[in-house]
C-alpha cells in the first residue's frame, strides 16, 4: 500500500514538474515572441507609475497579450523597478521584452510632442514637433522666432501639457553671448546667468532638459561637454602643431568653424592657417576682424570696410602676427578635430568658389587667379564681398 502511495506521489510530482516546466516555457515564449499590435501606439508612462498599472494599460491597448506574464518577465529580468516616465512609441509586433526595454532603458522619449529651442548664428527659433506614428518621424507642427514673434496658440496649448519634452540645440559657431541672451527667451527655463561663459567653452550640441531647469546649470552642462571633447581630442593630436595648449587649439578651431560650413574641407582650412603660423605669416581671416568689432555680441550684418581691416584690435589677424587671444565662437567637435589633426598640405590661401566651398592655393599667383574667378561669380550673383584668406 505504502509503495503504491509513494509511487503515485512520485508520479504526481513528476507531472507537476512537467506542467511547471511547460508553463515556464510557454511564458518565456510569450514574453519573447512578436506581440499582438498591428499598428504602433504611443505609450505614456506617468511620473510615479507602477509596473502593475503600466502592464494593465499595455494589455488594454493590445500591446501585450497578458499583463501578468509581462509583470513576471519584468520581475525575472530585475527591471520591474526601473520604469522611466515619458512617452514611448511601441511599434507594431513589438515583443514584451522589447516593450520592457523601451520603458525602462531611460534616455530621450521616443513619442509624443517635442519642443526644440534652436540657437543659430544669425537667429533663433522654437520648433514644436509631434511624432507621426505611421512614418515614425517627428513632424513640425509650428515654428516661430521668440525674439520677434509671439508664441502661436499651438505652442501655448502644448506648453500646458506636463509631459511635453524640451530640447535646447546650439548651432556650431554661435558665440557665448548669443547663447546666454537667447536662453533668456526660453520660457521653460528658470534662473538668471550672472556671467557669460568664456568664448569657445560651450559645446554646440542638442541638450534634453526638463521644464524648470536652471539656465546656469544648462550652461554648466554645455561647458562640461566641451571640456571633455577638447581633452579627448587633445590627447589624440598630431605632432608638430604650432600651438602648445588646448586653449590655443580651441582658438584655431573657432576660426576654422567660422571660415567654412563644409565639413569635408575643415581639415584643409585648418592646414592653411597652420602652414601660415609655421611660416610666420599673418592669418588674415575676416571672421577675426568681425569679432574684434562685435565682441561676439550680435551679427555684423554687412561686409567689412577697408578701414576695419586695418583697425587694430587684439583679434584682427590682418594686424597681429599670431592667433588672437581668445576663440571667436564656440566650435563644434569636427572643427576641434580639424585643428588638432589637420590635412597635410602646402596650401597658404583660400577663397570662396561659388559652390559654398573654397578654392585652395599654394602660391599667391594661383590664389589671385582664384580670387579673380570669385569676383566674376560675385558680379554675376550680385553678391558683395568674398570671405577667406585674401592674400598678403
Amino acid at each position: 500500500m505504502w509503495k503504491a502511495i509513494a509511487s503515485n506521489a512520485l508520479t504526481l510530482f513528476i507531472v507537476v514538474l512537467i506542467a511547471a516546466a511547460t508553463l515556464v516555457a510557454w511564458g518565456r515564449n510569450e514574453f519573447h515572441k512578436p506581440g499582438p499590435l498591428t499598428a504602433p501606439i504611443c505609450l505614456q508612462v506617468e511620473r510615479g507609475a507602477t509596473l502593475s498599472a503600466v502592464s494593465r494599460t499595455l494589455e488594454k491597448r493590445g500591446a501585450v497579450s497578458d499583463a501578468r506574464i509581462f509583470r513576471i518577465g519584468a520581475d525575472y529580468s530585475d527591471r520591474s523597478g526601473d520604469l522611466k516616465f515619458g512617452s514611448y512609441m511601441v511599434p507594431a509586433g513589438a515583443s514584451m521584452v522589447q516593450v520592457l526595454e523601451a520603458i525602462t532603458a531611460g534616455g530621450r522619449s521616443t513619442c509624443g510632442r517635442d519642443v526644440n529651442f534652436r540657437i543659430g548664428v544669425a537667429s533663433a527659433d522654437v520648433v514644436l514637433s509631434e511624432l507621426d506614428l505611421e512614418s515614425n518621424r517627428f513632424v513640425e507642427v509650428v515654428k516661430f522666432d521668440p525674439a520677434t514673434e509671439a508664441a502661436p496658440t499651438e505652442y501655448v496649448d502644448a506648453v500646458a501639457d506636463p509631459d511635453l519634452r524640451f530640447r535646447v540645440t546650439l548651432a556650431e559657431g554661435v558665440t557665448s553671448w548669443q547663447v546666454v541672451e537667447t536662453l533668456k527667451r526660453a520660457d521653460f527655463l528658470n534662473g538668471v546667468v550672472d556671467e557669460v561663459p568664456p568664448e569657445g567653452t560651450l559645446s554646440p550640441d542638442s541638450y534634453e532638459v526638463e521644464r524648470g531647469t536652471e539656465r546656469a546649470a544648462l550652461l554648466g552642462q554645455m561647458t562640461e561637454r566641451q571640456t571633455a571633447a577638447l581633452a579627448e581630442l587633445w590627447a589624440q593630436r598630431a605632432a608638430d602643431l604650432p600651438y602648445d595648449t588646448p586653449e590655443e587649439a580651441l582658438i584655431m578651431a573657432s576660426i576654422v568653424e567660422k571660415e567654412t560650413g563644409v565639413a569635408e574641407e575643415r581639415k584643409q582650412v585648418a592646414s592653411v592657417f597652420i602652414n601660415r603660423l609655421q611660416q610666420g605669416m599673418k592669418l588674415q581671416t575676416d571672421p577675426t576682424v568681425i569679432y574684434g568689432l562685435t565682441k561676439g555680441e550680435g551679427v555684423l550684418g554687412r561686409g567689412l570696410r577697408q578701414s576695419e581691416l586695418r583697425r587694430e584690435t587684439p583679434w584682427n589677424t590682418y594686424v597681429i602676427d599670431a592667433l588672437p587671444p581668445t576663440p571667436i565662437a564656440n566650435p563644434g567637435r569636427l572643427s576641434i578635430e580639424a585643428a588638432l589633426n589637420p590635412d597635410k598640405t602646402d596650401y597658404l590661401f583660400f577663397v570662396a568658389d561659388g559652390t559654398g566651398g573654397h578654392a585652395f592655393a599654394e602660391t599667391l599667383e594661383e590664389h589671385n587667379e582664384n580670387v579673380k574667378k570669385w569676383r566674376e561669380i560675385e558680379a554675376q550673383q550680385g553678391a558683395a564681398g568674398a570671405t577667406g584668406v585674401q592674400g598678403e
